[in-house]
Formats: structure tokens, C-alpha cells, sequence
């Protein structure tokens, strides 16, 4: 370890800024953020970077050519001058004053180095590369921010109201650790990133005055996977996925982001295919509740979006009515992804000013759905899964008034790199489709703003051999009910 990482209190205390361009202005901003006074030392006018800091009293511009007086009664310096011979007069200075000081970009000449910051205000998490590579500080600090919600700064502020009745009722180190691992690690931190502040400090409140266990209520988390592409992850499914006890999925549920699922996780696997449901709705919904009660945080994973076509208001509705918590995560829904990675806008000024979500299931070989308002002219019309009924979409829109011509699309494994985009129209596209050998999980795109897609189609994919996105599962585990 080249560097002993260390976090200062500078509240109330003063520290100087040589220089007044830019750089200096955002190390002044860390300063001030970090409850300090901040002198700046500087011959000329303050760069326009420094107007956002004048809403406070605490920094002060000393408008003159730096000298060795100006470090008198400072705890922290910075020289960020930019000006090399005078950087190194601030750092010899401050040196023989035995003052911490860094040279911005000059690691070499620093008693300490920034690092990356990730704020989480009372948590502060620090990278550094030791000045070799900062750039890569900043990527892994980007990966970080992922996985810490700005919330953990509420979780700390809770903690720390309780800290002295936490003190008072366990007596030894240990027990207090024990204490606040199962506090922390229980649904009381999930109440606080999901805005249930007041139900958490209840919750914590009554774990304390009862420590033999921490809650066993379990909750149940409703993640919308999206479709297809990991990258489409929201930060909380991704935070979810990695703490549930338990992942119930289904088949839209690509590999890849089943790996990406807390490891020791148990796993089930409730996926329904066309004609054959592995599991039926209202089973799967008790399983929810039973795992639940278990004190189990469970993890409802379920492909697009749960509440687009993914029956996620039907297992909420089980879930209410039998007291188990739950929170649902949105996610990037088919329509939206699948049509921005075939570069077709779904509305566009010139094509279409509504937008229309359908689902193309066939039952006794028919469609029930609203043909004449689906006909409407300047609209787009998005079919979930459609690709069995194409022909009789295609036919039934023709009876219906809308022209042969109309330009229509379908995607297979859309956002993915097995993305594939067949573009037609109403009378071509079910035998395009069909000499393709399309096979789900297709999306159809019927409209103007599919005649976008030559122009505009942005994402030509070229599958890895080891590309997993959306390869079956080998020998899915089944619920045993």
C-alpha cells in the first residue's frame, strides 16, 4: 500500500487554494463541501468556474501574487495554479510548515493524492490508483456508483440517530456489531431506499427493544428485467438482484442477467411458453407469498416490464391481500428497447403521434382486439407476442382499412447481440417471417416510422460465440409445489 487512505475533518477549519482557474475551482468545491473555509490566492480575476460557490460566506478571494505568509494558520493546502514553477513554491512552502499538500497532476510532489469520490453523505467512499491511473479510478468509482443508492446516506443518518440507544442497550463491541449486521442486512435498509423512512425507524425501533431476531416478515421484490440487454438493468433491480435470498424467474430472462442475481440465491424457475405454462399464474403467486412468510427476501424477476404484459399487478394483488411487502422495479419495456436498438422511433413529428401496446396471443385461432381503433391512421401499433398470429394480424389490419403497404417490422432478441430485424410490410412481412425462421422472443412494429429504419438503424450487432444473452437454460429447477 503506497498510500495510507485517511479522511480529514475540516469542518470549521481554514485551507487554501493557490490559483483561480477552473481545476482550482473544483478543488475549492470539495473543500466547502467538506464544511471547511477556503482562502484562494490568485493575481487575477476568479475563472467563471467559481460563480457557483459564491452563494457562501466561507471562501474568500485573496486577489494577490502568493507568498509564503498566505500559509499561516491553514490545515490543508492545494496548488492548482497550472503554473509549474509556482506550484512547486506552494509545495516547498507548505512542506516546511509541515502542511498536507497537493499539486494537482503532479502526484510526485504531493504529501497526499484525490482520490475518486463517491458521496453518499455521512458514507464517503474513496478509489485511488495512487496517482498511476486515474482514469481507471474514475471507471471503477462509475462501477461503484452503481451499486451504492444515494439512499445509503439516509440508511447512515438512521443509524446514526440510533447509535447512542444502540450503545446503551448492548454494553460490548460485539453485540453491537451483531446488532447492526442483522439490522442492516434486514428489509429496514430496503424500507429506507424504496422513501419508507418512518417505517423504518418503527421497524428498527421495535428490532431493538426485541433482539432475539431481526424482522422475519420477508418482502417480495417485482423486477423488471427489461429486454434482453444487461446494460438495460436499472441500478435498483441490479441492487435487488444481488441481496434477494431466493430468484423466481421466467423464460424472457436472459442468462446473463440471471448471473448477475446474488450467488448463493436459491433459484426457481416459473417460466411459461406458448401452450405450455410450467407453472400457472395463480401458483406461482402463492409461491411468492409462501417464500415471503418464510422471512425470505424474494426476487420476482421477470422479463420487459412487469406491469407491461407481465401479469405483475395480478401477483401484487395476491401479495396485498395477504399483508406481505412488496416494491416493484420498472424496467425498459420491449416496445421501448427493442424499437431503439432496430432504429425505429416509436412516435416521430412527421409519422406518428400515438403509440398503441398490443398483444398478439390467438385464441381458437383469432385475435380479440380492437381492429378499427388499431386502424387508425398516423399511429404506431406494437404487437407482444405475435409472431404465431402474424398472418392473422397482418390479414385483419388489411380487412380493416389499413393499407398493404403499410411498413412493418419484427425484431427476434431484440437489444441483444442475436438481434435480428426483418423489415416489410402487411403483405410481405408473414412469409419474410417465416423464410427467416424467426422464432420467439420477437416484437412487431407495424407503421409509418418503420420506413425510418434504413436511415437510422444504428446497432449492427455481431455475435460472440459464447454470446449467452439469450441461450435456454439447461434444465431449469421447477417448484416443487
Amino acid at each position: 500500500m503506497d498510500y495510507l487512505p485517511i479522511f480529514l475533518d475540516l469542518r470549521g477549519k481554514n485551507s487554501l487554494v493557490v490559483g483561480g482557474g477552473d481545476t482550482a475551482a473544483r478543488k475549492a468545491s470539495l473543500l466547502l463541501g467538506a464544511g471547511a473555509w477556503v482562502t484562494v490566492v490568485s493575481p487575477e480575476a476568479l475563472s467563471d468556474a467559481f460563480t457557483t460557490l459564491k452563494h457562501t460566506d466561507r471562501i474568500i478571494h485573496r486577489q494577490a501574487a502568493f507568498e509564503a505568509s498566505h500559509l499561516d494558520g491553514m490545515e490543508l493546502v492545494f496548488a492548482a495554479s497550472t503554473d509549474e514553477a509556482l506550484d512547486k513554491q506552494v509545495y516547498e512552502a507548505a512542506r516546511t510548515r509541515r502542511l498536507p499538500v497537493n499539486v494537482v497532476d503532479k502526484p510526485e510532489i504531493c504529501s497526499f493524492i484525490m482520490p475518486s469520490i463517491i458521496d453518499r453523505s455521512p458514507v464517503v467512499v474513496a478509489v485511488s490508483s495512487g496517482g498511476e491511473a486515474p482514469v481507471l479510478s474514475r471507471l471503477l468509482r462509475a462501477r461503484l456508483e452503481t451499486l451504492i443508492p444515494a439512499a445509503y446516506g439516509r440508511l447512515a443518518a438512521l443509524a446514526g440517530r440510533f447509535k447512542a440507544r444502540v450503545r446503551q442497550r448492548f454494553t460490548t463491541t460485539d453485540k453491537r456489531r451483531k446488532f447492526w449486521e442483522n439490522a442492516l442486512l434486514s428489509p429496514i435498509a430496503e424500507m429506507v431506499f424504496s422513501g419508507r423512512e418512518q417505517e423504518a425507524e418503527a421497524a428498527l425501533a421495535k428490532m431493538l427493544d426485541d433482539t432475539s431476531t431481526a424482522p422475519d416478515q420477508g418482502e417480495v421484490y417485482l423486477v423488471g428485467a427489461g429486454p434482453g440487454n444487461p446494460d438495460l438493468l436499472t441500478f435498483r433491480a441490479l441492487r435487488l438482484m444481488q441481496q434477494a435470498d431466493v430468484v423466481v424467474y421466467d423464460r424472457l430472462v436472459s442468462p446473463a442477467i440471471l448471473d448477475m442475481c446474488r450467488r448463493d440465491a436459491d433459484r426457481f424457475y416459473v417460466g411459461k411458453e406458448r401452450d405450455n405454462h410450467a407453472v400457472p399464474q395463480d401458483e406461482i403467486n402463492m409461491v411468492l407469498v409462501r417464500l415471503a412468510k418464510e422471512g425470505k427476501r424474494v426476487l420476482r424477476l421477470k422479463g420487459g416490464d412487469p406491469f407491461i404484459f407481465g401479469r405483475g399487478g395480478e401477483e401484487i394483488e395476491t401479495l396485498r391481500e395477504h399483508d406481505v411487502p412488496f416494491q416493484v422495479v420498472p424496467a425498459v419495456t420491449a416496445a421501448a428497447g427493442v424499437a431503439s436498438y432496430a432504429g425505429i422511433p416509436l412516435t416521430h413529428r412527421d409519422h406518428a403521434q400515438a403509440l398503441i401496446l398490443v398483444t398478439g396471443h390467438l385464441k381458437d385461432g383469432t385475435m380479440d382486439l380492437d381492429w378499427d381503433m388499431l386502424c387508425r391512421p398516423r399511429q404506431t401499433i406494437v404487437i407482444y407476442m405475435g409472431l404465431k398470429g402474424l398472418v392473422t394480424l397482418c390479414d385483419e389490419m388489411k380487412k380493416h382499412g389499413m393499407p398493404a403497404d403499410t411498413p412493418a417490422a419484427i425484431v427476434q432478441q431484440g437489444t441483444t447481440l442475436n438481434q435480428r430485424v426483418v423489415i416489410g410490410n402487411l403483405d410481405t412481412l408473414p412469409a419474410q417471417a417465416a423464410q427467416a425462421e424467426l422464432k420467439p422472443p420477437t416484437l412487431i412494429i407495424v407503421g409509418s416510422v418503420v420506413s425510418l429504419h434504413e436511415k437510422l438503424n444504428w446497432f449492427k450487432p455481431e455475435p460472440a460465440a459464447d454470446d449467452h444473452w439469450h441461450t435456454p437454460l439447461d434444465k431449469p429447477t421447477h417448484l416443487d409445489m
